[in-house]
């Protein structure tokens, strides 16, 4: 089987999304690195050379998934693996949620995955070994309070990942998730860190290299029958309780 090496990655400047890329790249694939902060994009790829080319992309507009894409088949000459990645983190009360606040978890969390896969699609039928990667999170196998918005928009992407998968197995496209718990990224404060360490089965939190191997797994051929995958990546979160 041919994979064809060429990855778009969301959420890219930073964290997580930065060690996707890369992984990715000393794997050997070429990538769309893409976010909204484009600077911090720029930075973070700025050592990685000609294999990597920086995208801005606001994920829950269909128009600039449309640009994002085309530039990066324009660059690379094709699309087979696609990483939803980017996300936001947002807690409030149901007492103190607002319709914006929901909203705007949603568009991001659920949406911007979704206009993805549609956008990308085309692309990826054409490509032996296609795969998506949707980044999950433990919020979608455990509630946890104050997380009305990103717990149900990530449950939701759970759900999102699973109908792909289904629908486009037998256009040999793989569409797996993973799940990871409390990363060490910019995403959660220092105290929200030292809290959740404090917490933590494992003693700490993950690593962003140890998400991005997850994600370059499921991307590569030793992942080739696997589909509708949950990965769960959280130094044994969930086995607690409480």
């Amino acid at each position: 089987m041919t994979v064809d090496r060429v990855a778009l990655v969301t959420g890219a400047a930073r964290g997580q999304g930065a060690a996707i890329v890369a992984k990715l790249v000393a794997d050997g694939f070429r990538v769309a690195a893409t976010d909204l902060m484009i600077d911090d994009l720029r930075m973070s790829t700025a050592d990685l050379g000609g294999a990597v080319i920086a995208l801005e992309l606001d994920v829950t507009s269909a128009e600039q998934w449309q640009w994002a894409v085309h530039a990066t088949v324009e660059e690379f000459g094709s699309l087979g693996a696609l990483v939803n990645n980017a996300g936001v983190l947002h807690r409030a009360s149901l007492d103190d949620e607002t319709p914006d606040g929901f909203e705007g978890s949603w568009r991001v969390n659920c949406l911007g995955p979704f206009l993805g896969i549609r956008t990308a699609l085309p692309h990826l039928r054409r490509v032996d070994g296609a795969a998506v990667v949707n980044t999950c999170s433990t919020g979608a196998i455990r509630p946890f309070p104050n997380h009305a918005a990103y717990g149900s928009s990530k449950w939701a992407l759970r759900g999102l990942t699973q109908v792909a998968a289904a629908e486009l197995a037998p256009d040999g496209i793989r569409v797996n998730a993973v799940f990871p718990g409390p990363v060490a990224t910019p995403m959660l404060d220092e105290s929200t860190q030292e809290r959740l360490a404090a917490r933590a089965a494992a003693g700490r939190l993950a690593r962003p290299a140890e998400i991005a191997d997850a994600v370059a797994f499921l991307l590569s051929e030793h992942a080739s029958f696997i589909t509708g995958s949950e990965l769960v990546v959280d130094g044994g979160q969930c086995l607690q309780i409480g």
